[in-house]
């Protein structure tokens, strides 16, 4: 008779059990970006370089090899503000508390303003690449994200027949909250 109860409990307790694993196979998360480094125009052959600062937002859905997300970005140098929405893909190794990354994303550059000229930026589209490495913490349900990145958009405005191209380059710092 006890075997009978122990086979029962047995099943009832794989069964919670697996459904408690389904979800660490599907998790969303909501986080934030703090990020420095420099930025470039590159136009008529002249280098413009600065440094630089962002701040952002992120949503998305972790999944075991990949991750996806909707990426909002504040950037900004003494001279440049942009404001970006990307859409990121990433490919990781699945190891247990240290994830090494490469991601890519594709967005636009939807509002931003040049000061040195006075001009507004169009809406122009943009790429970025990362690489990085995502810190699980155990006992919360944060993970930390640490990466380089590089963003690249042409065009990024028309004055008197220039048309130069924007690169960003920076080290970030993203922190996500794990639903």
């Amino acid at each position: 008779m006890k075997l009978k109860y122990a086979g029962v409990l047995t099943a009832a307790l794989m069964t919670f059990s697996t459904a408690a694993n389904a979800d660490s196979l599907f998790d969303v998360y909501a986080g934030a970006t703090i990020g420095v480094g420099g930025a470039t125009m590159y136009a008529s052959g002249d280098e413009i370089s600065r440094s630089a600062q962002s701040a952002g937002a992120v949503l998305g859905l972790d999944i075991p090899v990949f991750r996806f997300e909707l990426e909002y970005d504040y950037m900004q140098t003494k001279a440049t503000r942009l404001h970006i929405g990307m859409i990121n893909a990433y490919a990781k190794m699945p190891l247990p508390l240290v994830k090494p990354y490469l991601g890519v994303g594709i967005g636009n550059i939807f509002y931003g303003e040049i000061k040195d000229i006075d001009v507004d930026v169009d809406s122009v589209a943009a790429y970025q690449g990362m690489l990085g490495v995502t810190f699980d913490i155990p006992v919360l349900p944060i993970d930390v994200d640490v990466e380089g990145r590089v963003l690249y958009a042409a065009d990024i405005y028309e004055v008197a027949g220039e048309k130069p191209d924007y690169l960003q380059y920076e080290a970030r710092l993203k922190l996500r909250y794990v639903f």
